[in-house]
């Protein structure tokens, strides 16, 4: 990759017949090419030190390169021994990935004939910034900062909260709604937490640029957590679900059976992050481990598994304690009660639904009933036990849970 990215840049540097230098969003050095009439002191330091020192990168920034998205002309400073240059910033569908500095000659004085000759390369920019894209942007430190505040943020960190709250890019566009982005297939096989850390971030990144309803996304160890602007619809979280999977796969070297994106309810103030991250995480979790739920699940639409995830601490509720549950469970040797019975339950008692899922007989189904009336001495059906067995068979789920 950082051959074709050098490569590239000789390239352009022969088509335009001038000196080039390729930094990243933290100004590092990636690329330079070889041909140079005259270079400046500014020029000749960076290719030595790999870094824009910090005042010259206070004057770049102070004539806007941070947000154009056009080249920008960077005036000559003579204080700092510095040459005019024309500043190309480098963007995929909006996404920001690095700068190209076209250097201007000793005669020149003025930009014009630079800008003249740009749209010549254009085809050739575009890829760079494709490289870069796939290179280098997750590794950003501004990047992985950006990420590690978002997280604290998400935990209810308050000095985080705060930083958050003050981006630019998230202001005046609440309501807000964090999706929690889960591999059911518990893609927790690779072995070093910073490879796995790294493939979720670059697999969000990858799969959220030119999406303007999601904001910013980070990742973790386990999954991904994406800011998105509020809608009642929910085909953009369709779309990114696709095209999380196919980066995941990539990135992973596996295939990825089953992803699901749990979504928070909207919160109108960002110190909300919290509850929301939690939210999120729960609709993932119970997505993983009931799948009737589906892939794009909101947190209200979860059931009981929100009672659960408040009673996972010491002293609370636990599903053994179900004397009934535990009965029909050790009786349940071939597995052919209890999902008849969870079945019924999410059903809403259809013995016609259960035994065509099942593909079974209607009658197999009521004989199985009369057996785990047999069993638990009571009708499974009836208002308090059935509220019992139900919220036990979830407990159950529950307990499988991914932990994140």
């Amino acid at each position: 990759m950082q051959q074709d990215v050098e490569q590239l840049v000789e390239e352009v540097a022969l088509k335009l017949g001038r000196g080039l230098s390729l930094e990243d969003l933290d100004g590092v050095l990636l690329a330079y090419s070889s041909n140079q009439s005259h270079a400046d002191r500014v020029r000749v330091n960076f290719l030595l030190s790999k870094k824009v020192p910090a005042d010259v990168s206070a004057w770049q920034l102070s004539h806007g390169i941070a947000t154009a998205v056009r080249p920008v002309v960077v005036p000559a400073n003579d204080e700092l021994g510095m040459l005019g240059r024309v500043c190309v910033p480098l963007l995929v569908r909006g996404f920001r990935v690095g700068y190209l500095w076209v250097q201007q000659d000793v005669e020149e004085q003025s930009a014009t004939a630079i800008l003249a000759q740009l749209p010549g390369v254009r085809n050739e920019l575009d890829l760079l910034a494709g490289l870069l894209l796939e290179s280098n942007t997750a590794e950003s430190e501004f990047r992985r900062r950006r990420e590690r505040e978002f997280l604290a943020a998400c935990e209810g960190e308050s000095n985080a909260l705060a930083a958050v709250a003050g981006w630019k890019e998230i202001q005046g566009k609440a309501p807000w709604q964090l999706v929690v982005v889960l591999d059911a297939g518990g893609g927790d096989g690779v072995g070093d937490p910073l490879a796995a850390t790294l493939i979720h971030r670059s697999a969000a990144l990858q799969s959220t640029i030119g999406v303007d309803s999601v904001l910013f996304s980070a990742g973790t160890e386990t999954h991904a957590v994406m800011l998105f602007r509020e809608t009642a619809g929910r085909a953009i979280h369709a779309q990114v679900l696709v095209h999380y999977q196919l980066e995941l796969a990539k990135r992973a070297g596996r295939g990825v059976e089953r992803l699901i994106l749990g979504i928070s309810e909207p919160l109108p103030v960002i110190r909300g992050l919290g509850p929301a991250y939690r939210q999120a995480k729960l609709a993932a979790q119970a997505a993983t481990v009931d799948p009737r739920l589906g892939e794009l699940v909101d947190s209200r639409a979860v059931g009981v598994y929100q009672l659960f995830d408040r009673l996972t601490a010491p002293g609370g509720w636990d599903d053994h304690g179900s004397v009934h549950f535990s009965t029909l469970e050790a009786a349940d040797r071939n597995g052919e009660l209890l999902p008849v019975l969870e079945l019924l339950y999410d059903s809403d008692g259809s013995v016609q639904e259960v035994a065509k899922e099942l593909h079974l007989h209607r009658s197999s189904i009521y004989n199985r009933l009369a057996r785990i009336r047999q069993l638990i001495g009571v009708d499974p059906l009836s208002g308090g036990v059935r509220l019992e067995l139900h919220a036990a068979l979830k407990a159950r789920r529950w307990a499988a849970r991914p932990r994140i």
